[in-house]
């Protein structure tokens, strides 16, 4: 099992930056993959950007060239960079780690974009 624990959201100003982490409660070195989803209200979760553990990373179209999803095995954590931001990418925000056999969720962190 792996617990995950998100911070660094918040309130941003519209072309503002966020740096999202998600801290894991054991090595992820043999996660195959880490990835960040987010639900806006009356949503469904989406995929936002995952990375496996070869660092192969895979984003959504809608924020490509302005997020960056990241992993430092030694710290057993995951970042998102979010740079850019819109009013659309307003969302609860998830770390998601899925090791072959299981899938695990962290308890999510606001992100909240003002126009």
């Amino acid at each position: 099992q792996v617990q995950l624990v998100e911070s660094g959201g918040g309130l941003v100003q519209a072309g503002g930056s966020l740096r999202l982490s998600c801290a894991a409660s054991r090595s992820i070195f043999s996660i195959n993959v880490m990835g960040w989803y987010r639900q806006a209200p009356g949503k469904q979760r989406e995929l936002v950007a995952a990375i496996t553990s070869g660092g192969s990373t895979n984003y959504a179209d809608s924020v490509k060239g302005r997020f960056t999803i990241s992993r430092d095995n030694a710290k057993n954590t995951v970042y998102l960079q979010m740079n850019t931001l819109k009013p659309e990418d307003t969302a609860v925000y998830y770390c998601n780690a899925h090791d072959g056999y299981l899938n695990y969720w962290g308890q999510g962190t606001q992100v909240t974009v003002s126009s």
